[in-house]
């Protein structure tokens, strides 16, 4: 199902209902600039059409993973600490950080998410100078939504602003509940996201609509 396209300042929304690696297969090469993800981690979540085990990450990492390097310029992806091993190799390592906690670890609290990312610093592209690899988490601006794992807005804001430009088609291909979207609503990016779960999909298109009908974040 696509839910068709939606526009505020000339960016544009395309929402799709079915299996990402069904709708990626159909994109044509190098068809968007990114794709900013979250997708599951391997650790047992409930989420309502998948069951999040290693094991089904372990065939879920790389056929995704193909899909996006084929039909993106840059994959940027959170994969979580446990299981980042299952990941082809990456240009290099951004990282969110939140003293407070992030999670739980064999070592206590994990206290810093890692983010691959597979292509070039657009920063450094357009010779405007080096930036940091590391956001610290000050404020934690999670959805109150039906969502197991909602990413915090302010996170995905900065992954954007940090990897993409101003006006980039960025795709989603596990938009869950559409942080990603709203955050591409928020920053001045084109959204493309993709959501097997009827529910996840109708909380997202209502963030996102919610979304572009408030004033651009500067």
């Amino acid at each position: 199902m696509d839910a068709g396209g939606a526009s505020m300042n000339k960016l544009t929304v395309e929402l799709h209902l079915g299996d990402c690696l069904e709708v990626m297969k159909s994109m044509p090469d190098k068809s968007v600039d990114a794709v900013i993800t979250d997708p599951p981690y391997g650790n047992n979540l409930d989420y309502i059409s998948y069951k999040d085990t290693r094991e089904s990450l372990e065939l879920l990492v790389p056929a995704f993973m193909k899909e996006c390097l084929r039909i993106a310029h840059k994959v940027v992806v959170t994969p979580g600490v446990a299981n980042i091993y299952l990941y082809p190799k990456y240009t290099w390592i951004l990282s969110w950080i939140n003293m407070a906690g992030i999670g739980s670890s064999p070592w206590g609290f994990s206290c810093w998410q890692p983010i691959l990312v597979y292509g070039k610093d657009p920063f450094l592209q357009d010779k405007k100078g080096r930036r940091p690899d590391t956001f610290q988490q000050k404020g934690n601006e999670v959805a109150s939504v039906n969502h197991p794992c909602p990413k915090p807005t302010n996170v995905m804001r900065w992954i954007l602003e940090r990897t993409t430009r101003e006006g980039d088609t960025i795709l989603d291909p596990f938009m869950g509940s559409g942080t990603t979207g709203v955050a591409c609503v928020q920053t001045g990016r084109n959204f493309i996201g993709i959501e097997i779960s009827e529910e996840y999909f109708r909380i997202a298109e209502k963030r996102i609509a919610e979304a572009q009908m408030q004033p651009r974040l500067i």
